[in-house]
């Protein structure tokens, strides 16, 4: 047999047999179990050699390869004072500062609808470009001279400039 006919099939291990598969289904079957076994492998779950990377078929919790000293959050700390849980930070905001955000957006809106009629086409556009856009664009898009609405967007945004960083 022929390299190139080696080089489409697929190893069951749990039915130990080779699958003869279409270029195109291995060609993404292969790039799927590479990505994986290369994320296990530097998180530090998968220690499968070179040599055995045929057998990987991305069931990792049943593969001999797999690291099963995995720690966890909730495991008790050795002289039983907590968990490593009670010593990670975390980065969630509180409800409190969703609350927060919440009202500061809601006055926001309601003043920018004060500034200008056109504020909601105004606040479609931002959504549109969530990466940001110039007010020159926006005035563009608009229909509008770029130094009026430039103005009071500088109104606006000096307005609460001290609240986040707008």
């Amino acid at each position: 047999m022929s390299k190139k006919a080696n080089k489409n099939r697929i190893f069951d291990k749990e039915s130990g047999t080779w699958y003869e598969v279409p270029a195109e289904q291995y060609r993404e079957f292969d790039r799927w179990r590479t990505a994986l076994r290369k994320r296990m492998q530097y998180h530090g779950e998968c220690f499968c050699p070179r040599s055995k990377w045929w057998l990987c078929d991305g069931m990792c919790d049943d593969c001999e390869f797999h690291n099963r000293n995995a720690v966890s959050l909730d495991d008790p700390l050795p002289d039983g004072e907590g968990t490593l849980g009670d010593y990670v930070p975390d980065d969630k905001p509180t409800p409190e500062e969703i609350t927060a955000d919440r009202d500061l957006l809601k006055r926001l809106i309601k003043r920018l609808h004060e500034i200008d009629p056109e504020a909601d086409r105004i606040i479609a556009i931002w959504q549109e470009h969530p990466e940001g856009i110039s007010d020159r664009k926006v005035a563009e898009l608009l229909g509008r001279k770029q130094r009026t609405f430039a103005d009071e967007m500088k109104k606006f945004r000096d307005e609460f400039r001290g609240y986040r960083n707008f």
